[in-house]
C-alpha cells in the first residue's frame, strides 16, 4: 500500500506511478486470464458484463469525471452501438469492421449532441441529455423497418477467424481484451494536453479559457470520445443479451451508467472499474434483499429504482469520492500516520469571485 506524492509533472503523467504498481497490474492480468478456470458460467458471463459496463464507465468518466459534464442520456449512445452491430453483422459485415463503426456512428452521435449544448451546464445539460435519450430510445421504437420497433432484433452470432464466440469463455476473453485497450488509450488521453484541457474545464471554465483553452472544441470531442467508448461498449453488450429492443436502453440503464461513476469515484479511472463491479453486483443483492422483505412490498416494481437513487444520495453526501476515494483515504492516512489530517480531502468551500461567475 504505497501512496505516491507528486513533485514533479513527469511524475504527474507516468503511465504507472512506480514499480510496484506494474506489479500489482501484472498480477491482476493473470487473475483475468486464470478467471474461466475458477469461475462457473453464471460468474463469468456477470464477469463478462462487468467488463462491458468498465468500457461504458470509462466513457462516461472521461466526460463527467474528468470534464464536468453531466449525461443521463449514455444509455442513447448505448443503444447506438448495440443496433448498428447488429445491422451490420445481418447485413454481413465482419465484426472487426462492425465493431469500429459501432463506436464511430456513437461518437458522431455524441457530437450531434455536444454542440448543440455548449452553453448548457449542470441540471439544463442532464435534462438536454435525457431529452436525447426519449428520443433515441422512440427513433428505434418507431423505424420498425430498420431497428424492428418494439420487437426488436436478433443478435447474429459472433465468430472471429471461423472461432465461434458463442461460448462463453471467448467471449469474456474478448470483452476483457476491449475493456483492456479502451483503458490504456483513456490513460494516454489523460496524459496527454487533451486531458489537461478536460481537467481544466472540469475545475474552472473561466480559468481554462484564460489560458487559452477552446471550450467548444474540448467539450465537444468529450462527448465524442465518451460517446465512442460507450458505443463499443454496446456493441458488446447486444452480442451478450444475443436480443436487443428498445426497452433495453431506458432511463434506468442510464442511472445505472451514471451510479457507476458516482458510486465508483468521479475522475479516476480505477472508480469505473469500482463502480462497474458495484452495479453488477447491486441486483443481486436488491434481488436477495426482495427475498427478505415482505410479499406486498417485494412486489413492488419501482425498488430497484429506488435503491439506485438512495446509493446515489448517500455516496454523495458521506462519500463523495466514491469507493476509489475511500482507498484513496485509506493510503493516504497510512502514509501520513500518525500527523494525517481528518480535513485533508474537505472540499474548499471559499472561493474567488470569478470562480462564482456565471
Amino acid at each position: 500500500m504505497r501512496f505516491v506524492f507528486k513533485t514533479s509533472y513527469d511524475q504527474d503523467i507516468r503511465m504507472f506511478p512506480h514499480a510496484g504498481a506494474l506489479f500489482w497490474y501484472g498480477v491482476l492480468i493473470a487473475a483475468l486470464i486464470a478467471a474461466p478456470l475458477l469461475l462457473d458460467r453464471y460468474l463469468l458471463t456477470q464477469a463478462s458484463f462487468v467488463a462491458i459496463f468498465t468500457i461504458a464507465g470509462v466513457g462516461l468518466m472521461l466526460l463527467s469525471g474528468y470534464t464536468g459534464q453531466v449525461s443521463l442520456g449514455h444509455a442513447a449512445f448505448l443503444a447506438a452501438g448495440s443496433y448498428t452491430e447488429t445491422i451490420l453483422m445481418d447485413a454481413g459485415l465482419p465484426f472487426l469492421i462492425s465493431l469500429p463503426c459501432s463506436g464511430l456512428l456513437a461518437g458522431v452521435l455524441g457530437i450531434a449532441i455536444g454542440l448543440p449544448a455548449l452553453r448548457l451546464a449542470g441540471i439544463y445539460l442532464a435534462i438536454a441529455t435525457l431529452a436525447f435519450a426519449f428520443i433515441v430510445e422512440e427513433i428505434l421504437a418507431r423505424w420498425e423497418s430498420l431497428t424492428g420497433g418494439t420487437s426488436g432484433l436478433m443478435v447474429p452470432e459472433l465468430t472471429i477467424a471461423g472461432v465461434s464466440f458463442y461460448d462463453e469463455t471467448y467471449f469474456y476473453y474478448l470483452c476483457v481484451g476491449v475493456a483492456v485497450l479502451v483503458m490504456l488509450a483513456a490513460i494516454n488521453l489523460l496524459r496527454s494536453s487533451t486531458g489537461r484541457a478536460w481537467i481544466a474545464i472540469r475545475d474552472s471554465e473561466i480559468a481554462a479559457q484564460s489560458m487559452g483553452v477552446n471550450l467548444a472544441w474540448y467539450k465537444t470531442m468529450a462527448f465524442a470520445i465518451s460517446a465512442a467508448f460507450t458505443g463499443l461498449a454496446g456493441a458488446l453488450y447486444a452480442h451478450q443479451l444475443t436480443y436487443i429492443s428498445p426497452e433495453s436502453y431506458n432511463i434506468l440503464l442510464s442511472v445505472e451508467l451514471l451510479l457507476l461513476v458516482v458510486v465508483g469515484g468521479l475522475g479516476s479511472l480505477h472508480g469505473a472499474v469500482f463502480g462497474a463491479i458495484f452495479v453488477i453486483v447491486l441486483p443481486e443483492l436488491v434481488a436477495m434483499l426482495q427475498g427478505a422483505l415482505p410479499e406486498k412490498m417485494a412486489q413492488q416494481t419501482g425498488i430497484k429504482m429506488g435503491i439506485f437513487g438512495l446509493v446515489i444520495v448517500l455516496f454523495m453526501l458521506y462519500e463523495p469520492l466514491g469507493i476509489y476515494g475511500r482507498w484513496y483515504k485509506i493510503k493516504h492516512y497510512f502514509a501520513m500516520f500518525p500527523v494525517y489530517r481528518k480535513a485533508t480531502f474537505k472540499r474548499q468551500k471559499s472561493y474567488v469571485k470569478s470562480d462564482r461567475l456565471r
